[in-house]
């Protein structure tokens, strides 16, 4: 009798393990299918809950304080893009404006009213025209162009939701991971919050580093201009600030990505109208190299990403994960150096002497410390 009912037990608990299983794989195939979002999400996430913690003590629920960091930290993003696309598509313009009057003569009908009439009159024209493969071409392009944007504009909202439902219901996630997966005092929970500690100092440090790059280029470009002489001044000092800020997510490259070109326009600005206005060109590279390229990466980046990870292995981190994996490595490669590095400091030792695995380490200089005790905030806050 007892036999039977250990081989009910066990078969039930192989269907349900079979089941988490095959769940499990599912999630993973989905995970791995939209990794660039989530991992964005958790940048978002883990990026604003510094401030959004300021923001919940005056915010009347945790949905509205929310929204309202992710909105006070994204939409300057998106005030950026938006004007670069609005100084692009007038560039373009000026540009292309002649080719596109004459691609509109080419098209049969379109030179005077009369022919218009008698295109709309005769639709064969139009057909005949498109066939012709210029119009197919420009809409093809134009097609691709939205079709790409739409689809970055769709997983850059996906991105932020994740992150809007994470800061409002951390709370909810971190009483369940405390009450059914690993109590206080556990090197399972003190894994875990090691790794939300590190993750927290690394993004948050990227989105304040931009902010201080920002106001810094801000300064550079603003009293470069006060000195410069009319013809090799920075245009649209302001939005190129902002841009500056921007690229130091890029490892190595950093501010150069904005301010050598800058300096090279510049440049030949000089030679056109002087000689002699070289002078200012050369100079603004000097200090841009100095404040906007050296001191964000020797100084500000350590001290404000890094302060308890080792500077190598962070920098290491940002430019493989970007070379192994693309554009979301930017994110993907803290994210794997942070769970390694808290799982060697924390179990690796023990797993390799055959001990009990406990939160306790002595590795204090390469991460933050596991907590052993629950705190008043179920969001470590």
């Amino acid at each position: 009798m007892f036999a039977d009912i250990d081989t009910s037990l066990s078969r039930t608990t192989v269907g349900w393990w079979l089941l988490t299983l095959a769940l499990g794989a599912t999630l993973a195939f989905v995970a791995y299918s939209f990794v660039g979002t989530l991992v964005l999400g958790l940048f978002a996430y883990y990026g604003t809950r510094p401030l959004y913690r300021r923001v919940r003590t005056v915010a009347p629920s945790d949905g509205l304080a929310a929204i309202s960091t992710l909105l006070l930290t994204i939409l300057p993003l998106f005030l950026v893009v938006a004007a670069i696309a609005v100084v692009g598509l007038n560039e373009l313009s000026s540009v292309t404006g002649g080719q596109m009057e004459a691609l509109l003569q080419a098209i049969p009908g379109t030179q005077n009213l009369s022919q218009l009439q008698s295109v709309l009159n005769q639709p064969g024209q139009v057909v005949s025209a498109v066939r012709n493969g210029q119009i197919q071409g420009m809409l093809t392009a134009g097609v691709g162009v939205l079709g790409a944007i739409a689809n970055g504009l769709l997983h850059l909202s996906l991105a932020f939701t994740i992150g809007y439902f994470l800061l409002r219901d951390g709370n909810q996630v971190a009483d369940w991971f405390r009450s059914d997966v690993a109590d206080p005092g556990t090197a399972a929970y003190g894994y875990v919050t090691a790794v939300d500690k590190d993750l927290e100092t690394l993004y948050f440090g990227n989105i304040l580093l931009i902010f201080v790059v920002a106001v810094l280029a801000t300064a550079v470009y603003h009293g470069y201009n006060l000195v410069a002489p009319d013809p090799v001044t920075v245009p649209l000092a302001a939005l190129l600030a902002l841009l500056t800020g921007l690229a130091t997510l890029v490892p190595i490259v950093v501010g150069k990505l904005v301010y050598v070109p800058l300096v090279l326009a510049l440049l030949v600005r000089a030679f056109q109208a002087s000689g002699s206005l070289i002078v200012y060109p050369l100079g603004l590279l000097v200090v841009c190299f100095l404040l906007l390229d050296i001191l964000p990466q020797t100084v500000l980046r350590p001290y404000i990403s890094g302060r308890k990870i080792h500077t190598g292995l962070v920098m290491f981190s940002y430019i493989m994960g970007t070379m192994l994996f693309g554009w979301y490595g930017l994110f993907l490669g803290p994210l794997v150096l942070v769970l390694s590095l808290q799982l060697i400091r924390i179990v690796f030792a023990e797993l390799l002497h055959g001990e009990s695995v406990t939160p306790e380490t002595t590795m204090s200089a390469l991460g933050s410390s596991p907590e052993t005790e629950s705190k008043p905030d179920a969001s470590g806050e």
